[in-house]
């Protein structure tokens, strides 16, 4: 390596470590570090959670509203259109769940479990209501082709499947939580 290489080098090390300092010594907040980006085996332990969570409510509303229906006389035409009606709400109620947990937070139960953050791949913001339907649709379509819309996630240096391309979305470590009151890191200042 040659002196000015070298020298260019050590000037690089000593300016981060400028603005360190400087973030510690004026308050402000250190200069972002590179995220986890969270890989194919958690996203789908993820997953499953989310769709045993969202099909073991299901159950349980469905099993309700049978018990309700069994005890009235329905006639038969009338028991089609709610068998019907009851394939829409599972399939809207299964589309808000996620749109839901990923515009608010950005982590579905299962993705709090495991500890982990669906956020816009630019600046790691929550993800809006129309980005997050945009991701979902894409995930089915990701899904589609024998699951050949996700093998970009083995070889993506930031880990992401066809559907986080689509949407802009990356899935990151999550924070901490040290306040308890709203997920993120706090920190204290005098």
């Amino acid at each position: 390596m040659s002196q000015a290489a070298r020298g260019a080098s050590e000037g690089a090390v000593h300016a981060g470590r400028a603005r360190v300092v400087a973030a510690r010594v004026h308050g402000e907040a250190a200069p972002p570090a590179t995220p986890a980006y969270e890989g194919l085996v958690t996203r789908t332990i993820a997953f499953v959670i989310d769709c045993a969570l969202i099909d073991a409510i299901a159950i349980a509303v469905g099993a309700a509203v049978a018990l309700g229906i069994s005890v009235l006389s329905v006639p038969d035409d009338v028991e089609t259109v709610l068998i019907g009606l009851a394939g829409i709400a599972f399939f809207f109620w299964s589309v808000l769940y996620f749109v839901v947990f990923w515009s608010t937070t950005g982590q579905t139960p299962g993705n709090r479990l495991l500890r982990i953050q669906v956020c816009r791949a630019k600046d790691h913001a929550v993800l809006r209501p129309r980005k997050s339907l945009l991701r979902l649709a894409a995930l089915a379509l990701a899904a589609i082709p024998c699951f050949a819309g996700f093998l970009p996630i083995l070889v993506d240096n930031r880990r992401r499947g066809l559907h986080d391309m689509i949407a802009g979305t990356v899935v990151i470590a999550a924070e901490e939580e040290t306040s308890g009151v709203s997920g993120r890191s706090s920190s204290a200042r005098p």
